[in-house]
């Protein structure tokens, strides 16, 4: 027989595999609530117009209602012959209110119903988001401040460069987190405009307050276009480039912990809580929580490239490639979500070796440029000039096979006669990196007035 809701056009239904790719139903049913909402407040602007009687709207509220709590409760019957969430609520409420159901599509369509209904469920999807990205900065900043003047190495190609402090590699990861949340706000505020109204793609004849359903279902206004209404997917799009973003800087960070975590390193430990062992190897103690971390950024980019490719070559309006916007963006914004919330507890549980931190700070001639500073400060001699002369002082050193700052005073005048014992107090990590007071700069102090600052922000945040 013919799907009731397609009207009279067809005289049979699909095959089995046309059901098959056609139904969307096992994805777009997470959008119940959403759907629900944006039906209730449909009808009720339909009665407000005189478009429906006063006495339909409330037999569609009720009925509406009544499904939310089926659903809720585990009880409603989801039929794939019905497609989609918007079929299956419409033909339930047919079957609770009887004819009254059908006025309730009077001057919208599917189109600008999915596009509703998504819409508010990428809005919930970013505050949840933007509540879990808050509570990774949390983290992020409470180890700063505890670690504030835990010296580590700070590298480039990874390679030694300069001492740091462990609080201030963390607060970085902070200040990413911080654009993370940007983006997602930004996305928020650009997809706050409300389709409902623009019906299949045209707008429709009847007298509609689009204002209305737009205030009641919290959107910002109406969209203007009723073709760009129900074909754009921008608002999907966005998201996940926000989301592949922040999966990139988590990724990084997962890599580091991994890093950090290997014995041959050994700079940081992470307890049992995100640790895994071997099933033959009983020494093994594996940081597989930061490794599916950074897996799972593959998932959420590909969830990009994915919709890219799909809307590449979509001429307006709706078309049918559209219904793939949801699985990939469903599991990329899941996996997001778990893998915040396996950053942000793993941030709290490791703890850094602080020794070991230490000395590792101090190896490959970290402060050679602290060297070159002095120089320049003390001795007035142009940094170029300083560079070279540093260069040829932490050759003799590695040729004596010593630390920078254990290389003789004697040894450093063969190169430079002007330097005195004076150079000895920069040459150690800890002086280095209180040194570096500059804006934005590692020494604790700074650090530590980051953290706070980053931790009182976050605080009035949840006020």
């Amino acid at each position: 027989m013919s799907n009731k809701m397609w009207g009279g056009r067809f005289t049979s239904g699909p095959g089995a595999i046309m059901e098959e790719i056609n139904a969307s139903i096992d994805l777009d049913r997470h959008l119940y609530r959403q759907d629900i909402a944006a039906s209730k407040a449909h009808a009720d602007m339909l009665a407000k117009q005189g478009i429906i009687t006063a006495d339909d709207a409330k037999k569609i509220a009720h009925g509406l209602d009544t499904i939310l709590s089926e659903i809720e409760a585990g009880k409603f019957t989801f039929k794939r012959a019905l497609e989609d969430i918007h079929m299956n609520v419409e033909g339930r409420l047919s079957e609770l209110i009887g004819e009254a159901a059908g006025r309730l599509h009077t001057a919208r369509s599917r189109n600008d119903q999915v596009a509703t209904d998504f819409r508010l469920w990428m809005r919930d999807a970013i505050d949840g988001l933007d509540a879990e990205l808050a509570g990774f900065q949390r983290a992020l900043a409470e180890k700063a401040l505890a670690h504030a003047g835990t010296v580590m190495p700070g590298l480039t190609h990874l390679q030694t460069a300069q001492p740091v402090t462990f609080g201030h590699h963390l607060l970085a990861y902070v200040e990413m987190a911080g654009r993370d949340r940007g983006r997602f706000s930004g996305a928020r505020k650009r997809l706050n405009e409300s389709p409902l109204g623009a019906a299949a793609l045209a707008g429709t004849s009847f007298a509609l307050d689009r204002d209305m359903t737009a205030k009641a279902l919290g959107f910002d206004r109406p969209a203007a276009n009723s073709l760009d209404a129900v074909s754009d997917r921008d608002f999907v799009m966005e998201v996940l480039a926000a989301s592949a973003i922040t999966s990139v800087h988590l990724s990084r960070l997962a890599e580091e912990i991994i890093i950090w975590t290997s014995p041959l390193t050994g700079l940081v430990k992470l307890s049992d809580k995100f640790t895994t062992g071997s099933s033959i190897m009983p020494q093994k103690r594996n940081p597989d929580a930061a490794e599916l971390v950074r897996a799972k950024t593959g998932r959420v980019i590909g969830a990009l490239n994915a919709l890219l490719i799909v809307m590449k070559g979509l001429p307006l309006a709706y078309a049918k490639d559209m219904q793939e916007d949801k699985q990939g963006t469903m599991d990329a914004l899941a996996s997001l979500s778990l893998s915040i919330a396996a950053m942000a507890g793993m941030i709290a549980d490791l703890e850094p070796d602080a020794s070991r931190m230490k000395k590792a700070a101090g190896e490959g001639y970290a402060t050679a440029t602290d060297l070159a500073d002095w120089l320049v400060r003390t001795l007035k001699i142009p940094f170029r000039a300083a560079h070279h002369t540093t260069g040829r002082i932490v050759a003799k050193a590695a040729e004596a096979g010593v630390a920078l700052h254990r290389l003789p005073l004697s040894a450093m005048r063969e190169i430079e006669p002007k330097i005195t014992d004076d150079v000895f107090t920069v040459l150690s990590v800890d002086r280095s990196v209180k040194s570096r007071t500059s804006f934005g700069g590692t020494a604790p102090k700074n650090v530590r007035l980051q953290a706070k600052k980053w931790l009182r922000k976050l605080e009035k945040e949840k006020s």
